[in-house]
C-alpha cells in the first residue's frame, strides 16, 4: 500500500466518505464564523453576542451525533424507521400542546423545553419523515405508476406537514413537500403524476387572480382529457375537484393567516407597502447583499451588520452578512460549496443498489435543496421570507445535529450499499 493510501483508508474507515464529511465539516466552521461576525455590533446584542461559542458546542454535539449514528446498521435504520416516525409526530403533536415561541417570530410555538435543554422536534421530524417515506417507498415492487399509488406517501408525509403548519411555521412544513417530491421521483414516479399531485399547490398559489386561476384550470381539464387513456376517471375527477377546492378556499386560507404571515407575503410583492414595517427585513437584507460588491466589506466590516440594521443575522439572515462582507465573490463560492454538497448526496445515491438507501440519500437532498434555495431566495427577494435557517451556517442548535444526523445516515447507508 502506499504511503497516500493509508491516509485515504483511514479517512473512509472513519468518514465513510471523506468528501461529504468534509464538505460538512467546511461549512459547520464557516457557519461558526460567520455567527461569530454577525455578533460584532457597535452596539453590542445579548442575543448575538457569544452565539458563535454556542454554535461551536452544539458542533461538538453534532459531530458526537454523527459518530453515533454512523456505527448503527442499516438494517436496524431500516427496521426503526417507522418507530422514529411515529415518535416525531407524537412530539410534533405535544408541541402544539406544551410548545413555547421563546425567540421565535410571533405567535410561533416551536420549541420543546425539558429542564435546561431546548430542542425543536420539527427537525426531527424532518429525519424521521425521510426514513419512513424511504421505508414504505422501497417496500414497493413497482415505481408508482397511478395516483391513487400516491396517497399513502402523501398521507405519511401530509401528517408532520399539517402538525407543523398548525405551529404555524410555514417556512418548515416546505421542507416535508420537498422531502415527498424528491423521494417520489427518486421512486420512478412519472413527472406526469408529480404535476398532478403538486397542481392543487399550484392553484392555490395563482387563485390571487381569478383569471389566471381560470385559465389554468381549462388548461389542466384539457391536459387530463389529453391523458385520459392514463388515469382512471376517478381520478381525473379528483384532480379537477381539488384544483377547484384550492381556488374555492384561497380566500378564506388568506384570511386565517397570522398577520405577520400576510404581511411577509404583501412585501415580497412590494417591500416599500411597509418599509419600516414587514418590509424592513427584506429591503435591509437587499441593501446588505448590494453595498458588498465585488469582493465585500471586509470579514467584521460589515455596516448594515454593525448598526444591528439586519434582522436574525445570525440565523435566517445569514448569508445578508456574508454577502455584505464578502462580496459577490464570496456569495458566490459558498454558493457553489451547496451545489457541491448536494451533487455529492446525488451522487452517493447513483452508486447504491439498495432502494431504501437511495431513498433517503435523495430525501436528504430534498431537504437541503429547500432549505438552500429558500434560505438564499428569501435574502435577495426572489421568495416570500419564511424564516427557515441556512444548512450547517445559520445559528440553531437542533438543526445543526440533524444536519450532521443526515451526513451520517448517508455515509452509513451508501458505504454498506
Amino acid at each position: 500500500m502506499s504511503r497516500d493510501a493509508a491516509p485515504a483508508s483511514w479517512l473512509r474507515r472513519w468518514t465513510g466518505d471523506p468528501i461529504l464529511v468534509g464538505m460538512g465539516l467546511g461549512l459547520s466552521l464557516f457557519g461558526v464564523a460567520m455567527i461569530y461576525s454577525a455578533g460584532i455590533l457597535n452596539v453590542p446584542s445579548p442575543v448575538t453576542e457569544g452565539a458563535w461559542r454556542r454554535q461551536l458546542i452544539w458542533l461538538a454535539v453534532a459531530l458526537a451525533a454523527f459518530s453515533a449514528v454512523w456505527k448503527v446498521r442499516p438494517q436496524w435504520i431500516e427496521w426503526a424507521a417507522f418507530p422514529i416516525y411515529a415518535l416525531s409526530v407524537i412530539l410534533l403533536a405535544a408541541t402544539l400542546v406544551i410548545g413555547t415561541g421563546a425567540g421565535t417570530a410571533e405567535g410561533v410555538g416551536r420549541w420543546i423545553v425539558v429542564g435546561p435543554l431546548r430542542f425543536q422536534p420539527a427537525e426531527f421530524a424532518k429525519l424521521a419523515a425521510v426514513l419512513g417515506l424511504a421505508r414504505l417507498l422501497s417496500s414497493r415492487e413497482t415505481p408508482p405508476q397511478a395516483l391513487r399509488d400516491l396517497l399513502a406517501p402523501a398521507a405519511l408525509m401530509g401528517l408532520p406537514l399539517a402538525l407543523v403548519v398548525l405551529q404555524p411555521d410555514l417556512g418548515t412544513a416546505l421542507a416535508f413537500v420537498g422531502i415527498l417530491f424528491a423521494a417520489l421521483y427518486w421512486a420512478g414516479t412519472p413527472p406526469f403524476l408529480l404535476f398532478l399531485l403538486a397542481s392543487p399547490g399550484i392553484a392555490l398559489i395563482l387563485a390571487f387572480s381569478t383569471v389566471v386561476w381560470s385559465a389554468y384550470f381549462v388548461g389542466l381539464a384539457l391536459l387530463l382529457y389529453a391523458f385520459r387513456y392514463r388515469l382512471y376517471l376517478v381520478e381525473s375527477v379528483a384532480v379537477l375537484l381539488a384544483n377547484l377546492s384550492a381556488g374555492i378556499i384561497a380566500n378564506p386560507l388568506w384570511s386565517s393567516l397570522a398577520m405577520y404571515q400576510r404581511n411577509r407575503l404583501l412585501v415580497f410583492l412590494d417591500p416599500s407597502t411597509d418599509p419600516r414595517g414587514a418590509g424592513w427585513n427584506l429591503i435591509q437584507s437587499k441593501v446588505a447583499i448590494g453595498s458588498g460588491g465585488l469582493t465585500g466589506k471586509g470579514f467584521t466590516q460589515g455596516t448594515q451588520k454593525r448598526l444591528d440594521f439586519l434582522p436574525e443575522q445570525h440565523t435566517d439572515f445569514i448569508f445578508s452578512v456574508i454577502g455584505e462582507e464578502l462580496g459577490f465573490i464570496g456569495a458566490t463560492l459558498v454558493v457553489a460549496a451547496f451545489a457541491f454538497l448536494l451533487w455529492r448526496v446525488v451522487r452517493l445515491a447513483e452508486r447504491t443498489a439498495d432502494p431504501f438507501a437511495g431513498l433517503v440519500l435523495f430525501g436528504i437532498f430534498g431537504t437541503w435543496l429547500v432549505h438552500v434555495f429558500i434560505n438564499i431566495g428569501m435574502t435577495v427577494g426572489l421568495v416570500p421570507i419564511t424564516g427557515i435557517p441556512l444548512p450547517f451556517v445559520s445559528y440553531g442548535g437542533t438543526f445543526l445535529v440533524t444536519c450532521w444526523a443526515f451526513i451520517a445516515l448517508a455515509v452509513r447507508l451508501s458505504r454498506e450499499a
